[in-house]
């Protein structure tokens, strides 16, 4: 279940002059939001529990005080680890920005930036306070320390649904085995396809550091 806190009203007339957007949600434990794109680069910040963002044959892990840039167009989906609180800032599609997504860890500064986006709903570019806001906010993104939680999710189709079942259920601690009859390929092929894909043996998969409400 979410819910989205109620932000100032925004009007029609200042659509063409918005240059960074928000939204405040709740997301409940295990919460899955399916896969979704959008026209914005978006900027997701956890200010409680956790999230993992997947993307094409990747996923990263978003623990509180993180958060994970998208780029506009991306087709992504989630999924919740704890009571997470989330808020989004969204930011016109622009040439030469990064085309992966990518985590940051929130400075001191950035999070109160984002906090006073978030009170706002919106910036709008003809307020000159808003506009400097929005020209420390980009800046603050731009200097903000990248953080290495970036896992690879193998191309075999078989691999790649076991590597997602284990990522929904980091404690379940199911046997390869039975994981492989699910999916349909032997121990084996599932061990070779996650070396040779991804660089990393299945027993580096996140369950064998999680608990039922963290991610890896």
């Amino acid at each position: 279940m979410s819910q989205a806190r109620q932000s100032p009203k925004l009007t029609v007339e200042q659509e063409p002059f918005l240059i960074v957007r928000s939204l405040a949600t709740q997301y409940a434990s295990g919460f899955r939001m399916e896969e979704h794109t959008h026209p914005w680069r978006q900027l997701l910040y956890a200010i409680s529990g956790a999230m993992t963002v997947y993307a094409g044959r990747w996923s990263w892990i978003i623990p509180a005080g993180k958060a994970v840039f998208i780029p506009a167009e991306c087709r992504h989906s989630m999924r919740m680890w704890g009571e997470v609180g989330m808020r989004s800032l969204y930011f016109p599609a622009a040439a030469g920005t990064p085309a992966d997504c990518f985590v940051l860890s929130v400075t001191p500064l950035l999070r109160e930036l984002i906090l006073r986006v978030v009170d706002s709903a919106a910036l709008d570019s003809r307020i000159p306070e808003q506009a400097r806001i929005a020209a420390v906010l980009v800046d603050e993104i731009a200097h903000a320390p990248v953080t290495p939680l970036k896992l690879p999710l193998p191309g075999d189709d078989r691999a790649s649904a076991v590597a997602r079942e284990v990522l929904a259920a980091p404690a379940a601690d199911v046997p390869l085995d039975e994981l492989g009859r699910r999916h349909g390929a032997s121990r084996r092929t599932l061990e070779r396809a996650f070396r040779s894909e991804t660089g990393m043996s299945f027993g580096m998969s996140p369950r064998r550091r999680s608990t039922p409400d963290t991610p890896a």
